[in-house]
């Protein structure tokens, strides 16, 4: 009987000595290559309702990086985006390098744009609950009669403003993205998000996925031009759902975090449900199993390649 292969050990947090450490975000850690360049490390944490989890997913941050590099490849000639083309090995010791390997991105040091670029093709979540109060979402009017999961009659903008690790991201209107960066970058922004979300939603659903809704993150280089940068159209990200079990009403199964999310809804602590405040439950064995499955699911599906 052959053995099985191992697998190689999930790793909540990098520790890379040769190189300083800028910020750990809730996935990534980001380390200064110089003064132009970044290594950005996707570690195995999870994160929802902006809150990291204790327990790692083995093999997300490798797998969220595949699906990051195959999307940036799709998408290239609508915008530049941040990939230098160096191996992330090259900047590390050889003794760093199973930090880094299959997990980690070398990228160019951008100025962040501080908005979460918002795209919805379809209503969910947050933008669902605020139509029932609303008829809109982030200030954009919406037509009466959708329910929830409906599809929009066309893909939304509707941006957040970025918020520091452990704060939750803020839904804004488009006028104050304008307040923020200036009426030309808003609109920029605005529309390559709209195209990026339109390429990708067509790809996907060729693959047999919807993708309900993601978000884009953008900085600006040296000239003051846009890039895409950090994850992109990732399940950390976006909202996919199996095109065949997508029906108005109720939300599909999905092949996102949206399962660990709806564990979490019931999660009790001290006898209590959980509020959603730090530190999260401790996830059972099953749930931190069942997750993975689903992100490998949705990399396997849509590109073919196997985490």
């Amino acid at each position: 009987m052959t053995a099985a292969t191992p697998q190689p050990a999930a790793l909540h947090t990098s520790q890379l000595a040769s190189l300083p450490l800028l910020a750990r975000g809730k996935v990534r850690d980001n380390y200064a290559v110089g003064e132009e360049r970044l290594l950005m490390v996707a570690s195995d944490r999870i994160s929802a309702f902006d809150v990291i989890m204790g327990e790692p997913i083995p093999g997300k941050g490798a797998l969220l990086t595949q699906m990051a590099l195959w999307w940036f490849a799709q998408l290239e000639d609508i915008v530049p985006n941040h990939l230098t083309g160096d191996a992330p090995e090259s900047v590390v010791t050889p003794a760093e390098a199973a930090q880094v390997a299959g997990r980690s991105m070398l990228v160019k040091r951008l100025k962040p744009v501080p908005i979460e670029a918002v795209v919805r093709g379809y209503l969910a979540g947050s933008g669902w609950k605020e139509y029932q109060q609303s008829r809109s979402v982030c200030g954009v009017p919406l037509p009466d009669g959708l329910r929830n999961a409906s599809r929009l009659p066309r893909p939304i903008y509707t941006p957040a403003a970025k918020a520091a690790v452990g704060e939750h991201d803020e839904n804004i209107t488009y006028a104050r993205t304008v307040e923020m960066v200036g009426a030309e970058l808003a609109a920029r922004i605005r529309d390559v998000s709209l195209a990026l979300y339109e390429r990708a939603a067509a790809i996907a659903l060729d693959k047999g996925i919807i993708i309900a809704d993601t978000k884009f993150e953008f900085g600006l280089d040296d000239n003051g031009a846009l890039v895409l940068m950090d994850e992109v159209l990732t399940p950390d990200s976006s909202r996919y759902w199996p095109a065949d079990q997508w029906r108005e009403g109720a939300n599909p199964p999905s092949f996102d975090k949206q399962y660990l999310r709806d564990w979490l809804e019931g999660a009790q602590v001290n006898g209590q449900s959980w509020n959603k405040q730090p530190p999260a439950p401790p996830l059972p064995q099953e749930v931190i199993e069942g997750t993975a499955a689903k992100y490998r699911q949705a990399l396997r599906q849509l590109t073919g390649q196997q985490a």
